[in-house]
């Protein structure tokens, strides 16, 4: 703290503290966002070091609530922020200027995406810097300092550049207060000679956020619950489909009470999985398509709709979102909020049970895989059943992009089992130490292909720091490269980055009886280890969505431009 006080000085070396009312102590800019951090839910913040930052890491560590946790990477940081957003419900990091920024900035990105509210938070320049003819270190060579701001502007909600301390305080309340109530990221760059000078602004004790909660137009209300139970009263056959705005409206609570209401059969998108509870007994699978197992707050892009080959017929649908209800082709109705709207719905609508029903007399057990002889080489679909026999309501399950994803579809969740997802190759390893740290009453399972794993491989090493107990499956190609990648020896690099320090446990398999083994071994002796299972499998063991799902997004990604 010696050196940032020597910082506050050499900046203001003419000025004194201001005055403060009373006997009160003026607090400082980096308290002030420490206290706030941990005010909104935050206990771990994710962060890479760099020197337009460590001031303000200084005073996050001086934080008695707060754990700084110094990741490898500013990708892996952001993407850690991501896992612990899912879990807490909020998530930060803290990186340095434009070369940090702009390393974190596909993490935001996904943020934005899956509407996660993360507080990123940047070390910026000397505040006498900024309005100058500079060159700063760390930039592109120019004297412009807006390159990183101008980034963030697209992936965030609200960009706040702090290089004053006047106001300052309202720059920082108001980016954390925006993030929390439109539930995605923000970004805070802060000034490195500013953290540590005390201003009155600042009192020691931050006066609790007050977020107004949002409360739906009585009438608009009113009008498309009318609507919509009138539409569905109708219905012959209705379904439910329950998708990811589910997570951002807090709304999963309210979609089982009409869920269990309604009698309806219950589906859910696969970008959903994990936010509707699959031990309900009118639950019928995911709903994908062309891949789907054999509505509301849906979201059908390219992917999630397989190619843009769903069965849907809009004007037999009504589609709810966040804070929007359309019914059919019309009409539609704005300013009506998802959990308001459900909840309302549930009391309208009649019991029907026949698409259940119909399900029921037309469903066909999926078949269970052979079990392997003791030295046939291991299969993926026989990995995955030994995965779902592994779940439970203290598991939490992250699956990476690729086959895992699809594979990780097909398990059936248990109550409170969750499942995350995102669709960048790499996302999970950061994820699954973000989650896990928020989680800590959770033993995460991830499942990571080889390709992606070594996107973000190096935070292993932060996981075995932080005491983590995660169960990683590493599916690896056996038989040679495998999208120009060179194979490598996973188990040896875990154990390089063990290095005897920490608590860490890895096992290859190339059978199932060495897989049983392994998991047995996982979830006894190394209960509380981090244990990484090395599952080498034959390069054209692919799942069939995979291959199905793969060909329809091909097929809609090759189409020929339209004529001109």
């Amino acid at each position: 703290m010696e050196a940032a006080n020597q910082l506050g000085s050499t900046a203001h070396p003419s000025v004194a503290p201001p005055a403060v009312p009373g006997n009160a102590t003026p607090g400082t800019l980096g308290r002030h966002l420490a206290r706030r951090l941990v005010e909104i839910g935050v206990s771990d913040v994710f962060s890479v070091p760099g020197d337009f930052n460590l001031t303000l890491l200084d005073h996050l560590i001086a934080e008695p609530e707060l754990n700084l946790v110094g990741c490898c990477n500013e990708l892996n940081a952001g993407y850690a922020a991501d896992g612990y957003a899912r879990a807490k419900g909020v998530g930060a990091c803290v990186v340095t200027f434009t070369v940090g920024g702009l390393s974190v900035l596909n993490a935001i990105a996904g943020a934005y995406s899956e509407n996660l509210p993360v507080i990123c938070i940047v070390g910026g320049p000397n505040s006498n810097d900024y309005g100058t003819n500079r060159v700063l270190h760390h930039t592109i060579g120019l004297p412009d300092f807006s390159q990183e701001l101008r980034c963030f502007q697209t992936v965030t909600c609200y960009q706040a550049v702090v290089n004053n301390l006047d106001d300052a305080h309202e720059q920082i309340d108001t980016a954390i207060s925006t993030a929390l109530k439109e539930s995605k990221p923000v970004y805070i760059s802060i000034s490195c000679n500013l953290p540590a000078i005390p201003h009155p602004t600042f009192i020691r004790d931050p006066v609790p956020f007050f977020i107004s909660p949002v409360v739906s137009n009585q009438l608009g209300l009113e009008a498309a619950v009318e609507a919509a139970a009138e539409f569905l009263n109708k219905a012959v056959k209705p379904v439910i489909v329950g998708g990811p705005k589910l997570r951002v409206s807090k709304a999963q609570k309210a979609f089982v009470e009409l869920a269990d209401a309604s009698g309806y059969a219950v589906s859910v998108m696969p970008s959903g999985k994990g936010l509707v509870p699959e031990h309900l007994p009118n639950f019928i699978g995911t709903y994908w398509g062309a891949v789907s197992t054999s509505f509301c707050g849906p979201i059908f892009n390219d992917y999630s709709s397989v190619g843009y080959s769903l069965l849907i017929k809009k004007e037999k649908a009504i589609i709810v979102q966040p804070n929007r209800v359309t019914i059919g082709n019309g009409p539609s109705f704005g300013w009506v909020f998802m959990t308001d709207f459900l909840t309302a719905l549930a009391k309208k609508l009649k019991k029907n049970t026949a698409a259940v029903e119909n399900h029921r007399r037309i469903f066909v057990p999926p078949g269970m895989p052979l079990k392997c002889a003791n030295d046939e080489p291991l299969k993926v679909n026989v990995m995955f059943k030994h995965i779902q026999e592994m779940l439970s309501g203290n598991s939490a399950v992250i699956a990476e992009t690729g086959d895992s994803w699809f594979n990780c579809q097909k398990l059936r969740l248990p109550e409170n089992c969750g499942l995350m997802q995102y669709g960048s190759i790499g996302w999970s390893v950061g994820a699954t130490l973000g989650y896990a740290q928020a989680a800590k009453d959770k033993r995460v399972i991830a499942c990571i292909g080889d390709g992606s794993f070594q996107v973000t491989a190096q935070d292993i090493s932060t996981m075995i720091r932080c005491g983590q107990r995660t169960i990683i499956f590493l599916v690896e190609i056996h038989d040679g490269p495998y999208n120009v990648i060179k194979n490598w020896n996973y188990t040896a690099f875990v154990n390089a980055i063990h290095n005897g320090e920490g608590k860490c446990w890895t096992s290859k398999v190339r059978t199932e009886h060495e897989l049983v083994e392994a998991i047995a071994k996982a979830t006894s002796e190394h209960k509380d280890s981090l244990c990484f299972i090395e599952a080498v499998v034959h390069k054209d063991d692919t799942s069939k969505e995979l291959l199905e799902w793969g060909s329809r997004v091909a097929s809609a990604n090759s189409r020929p431009p339209n004529p001109q």
